[in-house]
């Protein structure tokens, strides 16, 4: 395992994990059914029946996965 040769500063340590940030994640709004739905983009998404039953999973309008 490597093991730095110095310490390292409080202050460069602090400096270094500021640049830490949480990003917003990218959202695409479609309609679905006259409902505003938001997904991330190039993701599988789950289709339900009319009883909320996840049936499989549709990418590009194809069935990738089952449920």
């Amino acid at each position: 395992m490597a093991v730095p040769k110095r310490k390292k500063s409080r202050a460069n340590t602090r400096h270094r994990r500021s640049q830490w940030k949480a990003s917003v994640p990218t959202l695409v709004k479609t309609v679905e059914n006259g409902r505003v739905v938001y997904s991330r983009p190039h993701q599988a998404k789950l289709v339900t029946d009319s009883a909320d039953t996840p049936l499989f999973y549709e990418y590009k309008g194809r069935k990738v996965a089952d449920a």
